[in-house]
């Protein structure tokens, strides 16, 4: 059974920083393509950053990049976001998912991941 925990969220100020964590079990996890979204309320789920299988390739999205770095620990079977210089339009319920990938093949649609996490809620306060 494939389950996706994420930990990390919780409520920060303007211009400070978090880190997520979602721990992966159930998979083999160098054979799956990861990705961070997330869902602010009254808004659609949006991508924040894909992952390759790898991990040497990486797609955050215009509005965070140079500020959220995505990484992952195959020893570790975990996926992370780093958000530094957090502003209030951050502020939304952040989920992990993960699909089976055959190539070093990045995903950017919700569509097209198989597993999801739970979520974590992040609250940016200004």
């Amino acid at each position: 059974q494939v389950q996706l925990v994420e930990t990390g969220g919780g409520l920060v100020q303007a211009g400070g920083s978090l880190r997520l964590s979602c721990a992966a079990s159930g998979l083999t996890f160098s054979n799956y393509a990861l990705g961070w979204f997330r869902q602010a309320p009254g808004k659609e789920r949006e991508l924040v950053s894909a992952i390759s299988r790898s991990g040497r390739t990486t797609h955050p999205v215009d509005s965070v990049k140079g500020r959220f770095t995505t990484f992952r620990d195959g020893a570790k079977n975990t996926l992370y976001l780093q958000m530094n210089s957090l502003i209030p339009e951050d502020t939304a319920v952040y989920s992990c998912a993960a699909t089976v990938a055959f190539s070093e093949r990045l995903y950017y649609r919700s569509n097209d991941y198989t597993y999801w996490g739970q979520g974590t809620q992040v609250t940016v306060s200004s």
